[in-house]
């Protein structure tokens, strides 16, 4: 009999490799900026971590806010649908010394939290300081460092700016907390 079941037991070996490889989960970190949100997406496979993609959702700003708002849901839902990740993990707000600074992030951050649900991925939201934590060893570190350990931890990584180093800081803070 050639090909099918009893070819040499191929069929067999190859079920028996796939139920041997982990699963591998999506996770897509979102760095919130009415300006610039980053994301970035890593594929986590038992205790392996690998780089999916990354960018930044820019807005114009001279357009009105609720069309930034909008700008910023339309592109954030087209990389949900491309990707579609398993689950989703947000920076948390951070007080500006400008009140309306500090307001216009809240609504960019409403914005990424809402893509996110409306897709049905389960969003967890971290500190910034949890999120160096989690990469560096310190809280208090400088984006340079986390950006030197993106690059040890997704070897290969080509960065598609600050915001999506974030992002994709906040993506392997998720899967190292054991939540993803």
């Amino acid at each position: 009999m050639e090909g099918g079941f009893a070819a040499g037991g191929t069929f067999l070996r190859s079920l028996r490799a796939l139920r041997e490889t982990p699963f591998a989960m999506l996770i897509i970190g979102l760095d919130p900026g009415l300006a610039c949100t980053g994301w970035g997406i890593v594929a986590k496979s038992g205790n392996r971590l690998s780089h999916v993609a990354n960018g930044q959702v820019r807005t114009d700003s001279t357009a009105p806010l609720a069309e930034r708002l909008v700008t910023l849901d339309r592109e954030l839902a087209d990389v949900i649908l491309a990707h579609r990740p398993d689950a989703g993990a947000v920076e948390e707000v951070f007080v500006n010394k400008n009140p309306q600074s500090t307001l216009k992030l809240g609504q960019a951050r409403g914005v990424c939290l809402l893509a996110l649900a409306r897709a049905g991925v389960p969003v967890t939201e971290y500190a910034t300081r949890l999120v160096k934590k989690a990469l560096v060893g310190t809280g208090g570190a400088e984006k340079a460092q986390v950006q030197a350990m993106l690059a040890v931890l997704l070897p290969g990584v080509k960065l598609a700016g600050a915001d999506a180093a974030d992002a994709l800081a906040v993506a392997v803070c998720h899967a190292h907390m054991g939540r993803g």
